[in-house]
């Protein structure tokens, strides 16, 4: 399945820093998750990073999106200090996230699953009580919704609650709330996860074309699905950075190597 962006989503984005962190850790009851990370990424950039389970990295997006307080260190976001800033207010500065396990209302349709978002992130949001009233559903607001579903080639099932919808068109929905918050950067938690071989395919050409267009950093455990859809890898192990570059050459590396050895095959020239 091919995916196009629309063209209002489509943004040629300038080469500056967006996000940086300066030796950020996190320690939970004297555990260390993530321990004294130098990381940044640069606007139209599309960075992967991978470690075996309990690495640190959905922790390090936490730090990122601001859902856990980092025990040390500091976190910029174009050039601003946002580490005390809360979670919805990175959102609407554009730093847009999804989850491990997909996070969507299964009550809800697909379609009002993104307008309840679309009303929750707007700048002059007051009261998720405006969700019911017909000022949501505001046909602006509605056609920029069908967008996103169109995007993510769902624009079929908007009428469906989430609960009828398969697992990989969840996953779809949720890249499709993340993709109508009209993200500056784009987190994606393990977006292949829990997928069928057909799903993973189908979401990695959708992740294809919004790397095109957005910045993205992405978690992934399935390593030789991502190495040509990112152009740098990071690698990180009991919660420090072992590794980063180009994605061959990290997987190459002798400490990564051996960090998977046994999980992951991998040929070097």
């Amino acid at each position: 399945m091919i995916f196009t962006l629309p063209f209002s989503l489509r943004v040629k984005l300038p080469a500056n820093i967006l996000i940086e962190t300066k030796n950020l850790s996190k320690r939970f009851n004297g555990l260390t998750a993530v321990n004294d990370v130098n990381f940044e990424i640069r606007e139209g950039e599309a960075a992967g990073i991978i470690g075996p389970n309990g690495a640190g990295k959905s922790t390090f997006f936490n730090l990122l999106t601001g859902f856990f307080p980092p025990s040390e260190g500091t976190i910029y976001f174009q050039g601003q200090d946002i580490t005390s800033v809360p979670p919805y207010q990175r959102v609407t500065m554009g730093l847009v996230r999804t989850f491990q396990l997909v996070s969507v209302f299964d009550s809800l349709t697909a379609l009002d699953n993104l307008v309840l978002a679309k009303i929750r992130f707007k700048k002059d949001y007051t009261s998720k009580r405006s969700f019911f009233f017909k000022e949501a559903h505001h046909s602006k607001t509605v056609e920029a919704c069908l967008e996103a579903l169109r995007t993510v080639g769902i624009s079929d099932k908007a009428h469906l609650r989430a609960f009828e919808l398969s697992y990989g068109d969840k996953r779809k929905l949720e890249i499709a709330i993340a993709l109508s918050l009209n993200p500056r950067i784009l987190l994606l938690d393990e977006p292949l996860a829990g997928l069928s071989d057909a799903e993973i395919n189908e979401v990695l050409g959708l992740i294809h074309e919004v790397k095109k267009n957005f910045t993205l950093i992405l978690i992934e455990h399935k390593i030789s699905r991502i190495v040509n859809l990112v152009g740098r890898l990071s690698v990180m192990h009991e919660g420090r950075l072992i590794a980063e570059g180009k994605p061959q050459e990290v997987l190459c590396d002798p400490l990564v190597r051996q960090v998977y050895w046994g999980r992951e095959e991998v040929i070097c020239s």
